[in-house]
């Protein structure tokens, strides 16, 4: 069995680290080196780093901050933003990515993701699906940070995803990003069943329970979260802990239910 791993998010915005409700209403919470050092020591499994602005601004990834930020990342690294061509991919890497994130660039160059699976690795490339639900309740995809709607439905997208060889999905609930009010569930388990490679479940986590159910009710093999953790007392550590005592494997250094 895979062991679920527990992944902060950290959303880059220009000079610093942001973190909104629902995509929007930025709220700075400091530069990103520190943070990332930070995490070092909090017993997480991998970080994603996400610029928020590259794509909108159509700039081309910061391979030099990147750089400078995994040189002090000691987890699997994944980076997104910005990203819209192979050379993008090869040059994080070179930079001390050992993942990228695919987001908007998979919609307009759907070829990107085979292309990118096929010279680096499927390992290599997570897929990223930001998804709003509607009074109706079905669910369409959004780019460009929650910005531009799609026409598509994210388990149709999550299949063709998974067949051009993303070796991981990231779906990500707007409605309930940074409300802390929970996973969406049910758009995490239609996704989740809907695929054979794992699912990072994100958007919304409040406490660990939201995690255990994340894992346990809706199937996600990861749980990715920001707020929980930039603006609680919660930590990584603990959030295991909890895990490891509900039956969840993680990848933890200590002996479920010890102090």
């Amino acid at each position: 069995m895979l062991k679920v791993r527990i992944i902060p998010t950290l959303l880059w915005k220009k000079v610093g680290l942001v973190k909104g409700v629902a995509f929007d209403s930025w709220r700075r919470v400091g530069p990103v080196a520190p943070a990332v050092k930070v995490y070092n020591t909090r017993d997480v499994d991998e970080l994603i780093l996400v610029d928020i602005t590259a794509t909108q601004e159509r700039t081309v990834p910061d391979y030099e901050s990147v750089h400078d930020f995994a040189d002090d990342c000691f987890v699997p690294f994944t980076v997104g933003g910005g990203i819209s061509a192979v050379e993008h991919i090869q040059s994080l890497l070179r930079a001390g990515a050992d993942k990228i994130s695919i987001n908007s660039a998979a919609y307009t160059t759907p070829g990107l993701i085979e292309e990118a699976a096929k010279r680096f690795g499927a390992q290599c490339v997570v897929a990223s699906i930001d998804a709003r639900r509607f009074a109706d309740g079905s669910y369409r995809c959004f780019s460009h940070s929650g910005s531009v709607a799609t026409d598509v439905e994210p388990v149709g997208w999550a299949r063709e995803l998974e067949s051009r060889g993303a070796g991981e999905i990231l779906v990500t609930s707007i409605d309930r990003d940074g409300t802390m009010l929970g996973y969406d569930l049910a758009l995490i388990e239609a996704v989740a069943q809907s695929v054979n490679v794992p699912v990072i479940a994100s958007g919304g986590a409040g406490n660990y329970e939201d995690m255990r159910r994340a894992v346990q009710e809706a199937g996600a093999s990861a749980v990715a979260a920001a707020s929980i953790f930039h603006f609680t007392q919660q930590t990584p550590a603990e959030a295991k802990r909890y895990l490891a005592a509900a039956g969840v494997a993680t990848r933890t250094n200590f002996v479920a239910g010890a102090r």
